[in-house]
């Protein structure tokens, strides 16, 4: 399994004694400020600047909102991104189910959207958005880099992918042409992935067995299972009856052949429901 960082990479730079003293938001600014001048430069593939694309939103910059469970990286991208010209960051979601509520209420023109989130992944909240709003335009930005979770993406309507090691340049590129209407991946995924295979995969319908035979609530039943919720803890996030729980893990275990909860947690490790880096992979003590 190749990952990208967990960060985007930026160009290191040389700094004074005085500069290094001085606030980390400054240096914040100052990075973003020097991203910015660099950036407009630069053209798109197209040949045009990033603020001659076709025309955004009503207040003419291109509304964005920015899906990301780490706190460090959603700020990060925030400051740089409104340093642009012609970009707007509408807001921000720590997990799919805040992502799929905020694009409802705010209708960014764009989703910056992590794939592995709590409460709800960023596949399962791309596949939401899109049905409630077509217009919007859901790039994954994603540490993960297989053929696999493209696909997925793909499928649930994702217009872009970018891995998280690319640089601030090319996800300017990626906002600006899925903004157009058109699909990107980032270089690294062209190098890395056969694209034009996963593409025409994707296209492809899909065979109703495993996971696709389950319903949006079973999904989530089975990622909150997978993070080690016990059933009361689910009930109550899902703002249901243990018994309404207990049956959607009966139906789940039915379409995906589980034998008990261990189980369900593996398959939902090897589909990236949940991650194996943090917590939510581990079940709970009190889980039945």
């Amino acid at each position: 399994m190749r990952r990208g960082s967990l960060a985007l990479s930026l160009t290191a730079r040389r700094s004074t004694m005085d500069d290094r003293m001085q606030p980390a938001s400054d240096h914040v600014a100052t990075s973003a400020r020097l991203s910015a001048e660099r950036f407009a430069e630069r053209t798109d593939r197209a040949g045009s600047p990033l603020t001659r694309g076709r025309a955004p939103g009503r207040t003419g910059r291109i509304r964005l909102l920015v899906a990301d469970d780490h706190a460090l990286l959603r700020q990060a991208l925030r400051v740089l991104l409104e340093a642009q010209d012609g970009l707007e960051v509408v807001g921000e979601a720590t997990n799919g189910r805040d992502a799929v509520d905020a694009a409802d209420r705010l209708q960014p023109d764009v989703i910056l959207m992590d794939m592995v989130m709590p409460g709800l992944n960023g596949i399962d909240a791309t596949r939401q958005i899109i049905r409630r709003s077509p217009g919007t335009r859901v790039l994954i930005l994603t540490a993960y880099l297989e053929d696999e979770r493209l696909l997925q993406a793909l499928r649930a309507g994702a217009a872009g992918y970018v891995v998280k090691s690319s640089d601030l340049d090319e996800l300017l590129l990626a906002i600006q042409s899925v903004h157009r209407g058109n699909t990107y991946f980032s270089t690294t995924v062209s190098e890395e992935i056969a694209v034009n295979e996963v593409l025409l995969q994707s296209k492809q319908p899909e065979g109703k067995t495993g996971y696709e035979l389950l319903t949006a609530r079973e999904r989530e039943v089975l990622q909150l299972i997978a993070e080690g919720l016990s059933n009361q803890a689910i009930a109550d996030a899902l703002v249901i009856s243990v018994k309404t729980v207990e049956a959607h893990r009966a139906h789940i275990m039915t379409k995906l052949h589980a034998r008990n909860r261990t189980d369900l947690i593996r398959y939902a490790i090897r589909r990236g429901i949940v991650s194996l880096d943090g917590p939510e992979a581990m079940p709970a003590r009190d889980a039945v």
